[in-house]
């Protein structure tokens, strides 16, 4: 099979990410967290190290629940019925985002702290 032009492989890869910002309420939901992100980086003015954990903290829970997504979507593809087999598939994906969530957050306060401890103490 001939590989496409690498033009058509990124085009093919930000639909993905379209699909999953259009169909999937937890990707929407940690877009939106990462959009905060965005904002707080700029207003904050964060420092080049300090910007680039949020990112790196960021884009890695997005990546981790377009992988969750996949992995169920599959399961649902290789069996449509209930099986406790592929529940406990589901269940261990999703324990991956929660995990990368709860690291993002963690790595969050401790970002975010300083810059928003010396913001307070102006007042």
């Amino acid at each position: 099979m001939r590989k496409p032009p690498v033009h058509k492989s990124l085009r093919n890869a930000f639909r993905g990410v379209f699909l999953m910002m259009k169909y999937e309420r937890n990707f929407q939901l940690e877009f939106a967290a990462f959009l905060i992100n965005l904002f707080l980086i700029f207003y904050l003015n964060l420092s080049s190290t300090d910007t680039i954990l949020i990112l790196m903290v960021s884009f890695s829970v997005l990546a981790t629940e377009i992988l969750n997504t996949a992995i169920e979507k599959i399961c649902d593809f290789v069996q449509p019925d209930f099986d406790k087999r592929i529940g406990f598939i589901k269940d261990i994906s999703a324990g991956a985002v929660v995990l990368m969530a709860i690291l993002s957050v963690i790595i969050g306060v401790m970002v975010y702290w300083k810059y928003v401890s010396g913001f307070l103490q102006q007042f």
